[in-house]
């Protein structure tokens, strides 16, 4: 998958690009099967809400077949390296759920914040990219963005440790609404399979999921080979230390997995 000239000016200007339906539903609900089995793991990759419900599982490519495939991706990897102008490696791989009734917030961050203090990533040469394993609608707790705050650079941010189970550097509410003000606020909807592509710097959160249909999406934060991390105070399943480039495998390698499972339970 190659960006055109548009999706690139897009890119710069409002700090994402979504596309919907890119992966197969097929596709999709393999993966959102995968999910489940990885948060039935006990593992310490595996993040819990207060209630005990998945949060969010790190570094699932490392121990899951779909996941690994999905990691390699072309259609993932290919436009980030377009974007961040060279190879990249895998600076953090979270499947994120948001339950039905009990999924929680994210509050109000930009990533390469926390990558910056956390990590010690010298700049914002990293991106996201994230599929959608379920449809994502207004009332199940989709990702909200501030367009064009990635422009704004690296704004203050305060170290959360007590709203979630998962521990986030945060903007205050002055801030976000100032750049809501500026740039509105859109929270991007679709069916199962869907892409979004979004900037280290792009101002995003999500609402709890207080509906009964529950939401999963994958996430790939990419990173110029060449920006990698210096601290490695994180756990390495959160924060990557393989900085070898990415090779993309074929655009069929999910279809085929999907294939083989069909197969096996026949």
């Amino acid at each position: 998958m190659r960006l055109g000239s548009g999706d690139i000016a897009r890119f710069e200007q409002d700090g994402y690009l979504f596309f919907p339906g890119r992966f197969s539903l097929e596709e999709a609900a393999m993966l959102r099967t995968e999910a489940q089995a990885v948060y039935a793991m006990d593992r310490p990759e595996v993040w819990r809400e207060s209630s005990g419900v998945a949060r969010t599982a790190f570094a699932a490519h490392t121990f899951n077949e779909g996941f690994r495939r999905l990691g390699r991706h072309p259609r993932l990897i290919d436009p980030a390296m377009q974007l961040l102008g060279g190879p990249v490696y895998m600076h953090q791989y979270k499947v994120n759920a948001k339950a039905a009734f009990d999924g929680d917030v994210w509050q109000w961050h930009q990533d390469y914040g926390t990558w910056r203090r956390d990590d010690d990533m010298p700049e914002p040469r990293a991106m996201n990219v994230a599929v959608f394993l379920d449809e994502v609608t207004a009332a199940n707790g989709p990702l909200l963005f501030i367009p064009g705050s990635h422009r704004h650079g690296v704004l203050a941010a305060g170290h959360d440790l007590q709203t979630t189970s998962y521990p986030l550097w945060t903007l205050d509410r002055a801030t976000v609404t100032q750049l809501a003000e500026r740039g509105g606020c859109v929270a991007p909807t679709g069916p199962a399979g869907s892409m979004l592509l979004f900037s280290s710097l792009l101002v995003h959160a999500s609402p709890p999921n207080i509906s009964p249909f529950g939401r999963t999406i994958v996430y790939l934060s990419l990173c110029h080979v060449d920006n990698h991390i210096r601290r490695f105070q994180r756990a390495e399943w959160i924060a990557h230390r393989d900085f070898a480039p990415i090779e993309p495998m074929a655009d069929d390698c999910l279809a085929e997995l999907v294939a083989a499972h069909a197969q096996a339970a026949e």
